[in-house]
């Protein structure tokens, strides 16, 4: 029999499990070596003892608290730099350590990054960038990061996630409103969206922020091109590409973040289009590149420092019944990437 919860030691957890001791431990640290169904079994032995809970009780009351896990969709994503700047600037002035996790917008990975923190006993996990559409998709790391908040760990969400956690909200739907009505009050018809996973809440939101203007102009979402591809450079230019071969009349484009417009951009000049007298280009977050390019980008700018600042600002306040929730606010940027709809 295990011990009491107040003793349990990691032997107990490979005993209980069936194990050895350093098996248990790579499971449940996350490492390699280890199956993902032992790994499973062992997790959920220990979570049945309690154990998880209470080394994480132990650790901080020791006061090992001092380090914070962030984990962000892509680390080489201007969007998620800005966000970790925000973090480290907060996390220095508080004596406290960033550890920077990336998981590529993978939930899988994204759970294992979750235990691997927790293994590794920091006091406060952020998760920065959007949430899942389905929310069995986050059903395992919900759980984890109940867990760890029920033993004194601390966690905030960056994005809308099927997580019970404190959250900072960008303003993805009314941006993407905003950028749509500016793009129809040019005079545009024939928009074509480029757009990231349909997996992704971000993605679903800045979706019906541009159908509710579309409706307002008696347009529809769906009658228009929207290209799905990847949330990355390379993946607007393989978009754009699309859009030119199938849908030649396009006369503008939405990006639904700003390192896929930039890639929209490269390919219309690969291909002499002039932007924007033949085709205007919009994207979203305002990116600290979009005001250098060459034409400036027209977008939706977020804070995105201030977002990560404000994670963690909510992170380190002391626990409440109810999650707060913090919305961000927007400003649509018209620069010289948009303009009237070509006679």
């Amino acid at each position: 029999m295990p011990r009491p919860h107040s003793a349990l030691r990691l032997v107990d957890v490979a005993a209980e499990a069936g194990v050895s001791l350093a098996t248990a431990s790579r499971a449940l640290a996350g490492r390699d070596g280890v199956s993902e169904r032992l790994a499973a079994h062992v997790r959920r032995v220990a979570g049945e003892l309690g154990y998880v809970a209470n080394m994480h009780a132990r650790s901080l009351a020791g006061g090992s608290t001092s380090t914070v896990g962030l984990i962000v969709h892509e680390i080489g994503d201007p969007y998620f730099s800005e966000i970790a700047s925000g973090v480290l600037r907060l996390a220095g002035t508080e004596d406290r350590m960033v550890q920077i996790c990336h998981s590529g917008r993978d939930p899988e990975v994204e759970l294992r990054q979750i235990r691997m923190l927790i293994a590794h006993r920091v006091g406060v996990i952020i998760v920065a960038g959007s949430g899942y559409t389905d929310p069995a998709l986050q059903a395992e790391s919900k759980a984890e990061l109940a867990a760890f908040q029920e033993a004194g760990g601390r966690v905030a969400v960056i994005g809308r996630h099927h997580v019970s956690a404190d959250a900072v909200l960008p303003d993805n739907e009314a941006g993407g409103r905003a950028v749509a009505e500016h793009l129809l009050s040019l005079g545009h018809r024939r928009i074509a969206i480029v757009s990231g996973p349909g997996v992704l809440t971000t993605v679903t939101d800045r979706l019906a922020g541009i159908a509710a203007a579309l409706e307002r102009h008696g347009l529809r979402l769906a009658d228009l091109p929207v290209v799905q591809t990847d949330f990355t450079g390379s993946g607007g230019r393989l978009a754009a590409a699309e859009i030119l071969r199938e849908y030649p009349r396009t006369t503008a484009i939405i990006a639904l973040n700003d390192a896929m417009a930039i890639g929209v951009l490269s390919t219309l000049r690969a291909h002499r289009v002039a932007v924007p007298e033949r085709i205007s280009v919009a994207g979203f977050d305002d990116v600290s590149v979009a005001a250098d390019l060459n034409p400036g980008l027209t977008t939706v700018r977020l804070p995105m420092t201030q977002m990560g600042e404000l994670a963690l600002e909510l992170a380190l306040k002391p626990p409440v019944a109810r999650p707060r929730r913090k919305g961000t606010g927007h400003e649509l940027v018209v620069r010289d990437s948009t303009g009237p709809v070509p006679s």
